[in-house]
């Protein structure tokens, strides 16, 4: 065999050998990333039932069906994968708010924050009560990361009020950071309240409501 064909075989074996290491590395990262959903999902579901002071990593493990350890090699601590826990969470209501007023005028968009609020907390009914069980404390290591994501999600409604505003749609001396941050805790809860007590009624009539009470207070 001539050194020119060496080479190249020795080239398609690299090339095998980098594509075989690459569909490994992929596999790795799919399986760690099913893992940490599954562990997201569990501490999800047990902060919501009975709070994050009392929920340990051994329940959070044995609801994952995980061993203790599997917890820290990926987030270290409880604190850590609640914090990342609320990056993913409202990370992706962010998105579902942006995507829902995306194209839209002011009128239009605030009804479509409504809706994608109430879709989004129907969807994952078990974090939205998570954040209101959690959200308005304090003391946790956790609140100014909190603070900073519930400020992104905020500004996104607070940018079509302002449209509203300017469009005439909405009073010209409406307190904008008030109402948007109102908009954002009355939907929290109105949609908790629905799932809870109301389960049947249908998501439109919800939104009319929330979207007519909104309107009404942004008139007085």
């Amino acid at each position: 065999m001539t050194r020119a064909a060496t080479h190249r075989c020795g080239a398609g074996r690299t090339g095998r050998e980098v594509g075989r290491g690459g569909s490994v590395a992929d596999g790795r990262s799919r399986r760690r990333e099913d893992t940490r959903q599954r562990l997201f999902e569990a501490a999800v579901q047990l902060i919501a039932e009975q709070g994050f002071s009392a929920t340990t990593v051994d329940d959070i493990a044995a609801r994952a069906g995980v061993a203790k350890g599997t917890v820290y090699y990926n987030f270290q601590s409880k604190t850590v994968l609640f914090e990342e826990l609320l990056r993913h969470g409202i990370g992706l209501l962010t998105a579902e708010f942006r995507a829902a007023v995306d194209g839209l005028p002011p009128r239009e968009a605030l009804a479509a924050l409504v809706r994608a609020e109430l879709e989004y907390i129907r969807r994952y009914r078990a974090f939205a009560q998570l954040l209101l069980s959690e959200m308005w404390r304090t003391n946790r290591e956790w609140q100014q990361t909190l603070r900073l994501l519930r400020g992104e999600a905020i500004e996104v409604i607070a940018e079509t009020v302002r449209a509203g505003v300017a469009s005439g749609d909405l009073p010209a001396d409406l307190d904008v950071p008030t109402a948007s941050s109102a908009l954002f805790g009355v939907g929290l809860v109105v949609a908790v309240d629905w799932l809870v007590f109301q389960p049947d009624r249908p998501i439109t009539d919800v939104q009319d409501a929330l979207l007519g009470i909104v309107r009404r207070v942004a008139q007085t």
